[in-house]
């Protein structure tokens, strides 16, 4: 009985420093996992960020492709060709700038395609604006859904021609 009243403590006293340890560790375990989840949501936004600057470089340049050629089929001129030349040339690096950003393929080839139709408008003329159209919003559901992977779109936000 006397070695129950003198263990009986220590054996308090060590239960105790279990209970502490397992606590601290528990903590330590959620503040890694808090830390995990914040460096992933700012790793997200920084990516967004990347991307979106190499989308609106990549839609200025086919936004002014697009006119040129416009232009170019409305007055069947070739004084602009080099200007339109150079135009195209730094779409297509604008699009190999989405293509280093991108973290998804539907992206890498829905730019592609676009990118493709708006050289294929500067060298022969728009004939179908359609196709370009699609293009454009194949291009731009698939930005949305590589900058913000898992989110639906609600209806209205398509860009899809109706």
């Amino acid at each position: 009985m006397g070695s129950w009243g003198t263990l009986g403590p220590a054996l308090l006293s060590l239960a105790g420093v279990a209970l502490g340890a397992g606590g601290s560790l528990f903590g330590q375990y959620l503040v890694s996992r808090a830390s995990t989840r914040q460096l992933e949501v700012q790793e997200a936004a920084a990516h967004r960020a990347e991307l979106k600057n190499a989308v609106l470089k990549f839609l200025g340049l086919a936004s002014q492709v697009e006119k040129a050629a416009l232009t170019r089929s409305g007055s069947g001129g070739t004084v602009a060709d080099a200007e339109l030349d150079h135009l195209v040339d730094d779409l297509w690096l604008a699009h190999a700038e989405i293509d280093l950003a991108a973290r998804s393929e539907p992206l890498r080839g829905a730019a592609h395609r676009y990118a493709a139709r708006l050289a294929e408008a500067a060298r022969d003329g728009i004939s179908d604006r359609s196709t370009l159209r699609r293009a454009q919003a194949q291009f731009f559901d698939a930005a949305y859904d590589d900058m913000w992977p898992g989110h639906r779109r609600a209806a209205d936000d398509s860009v899809t021609p109706r």
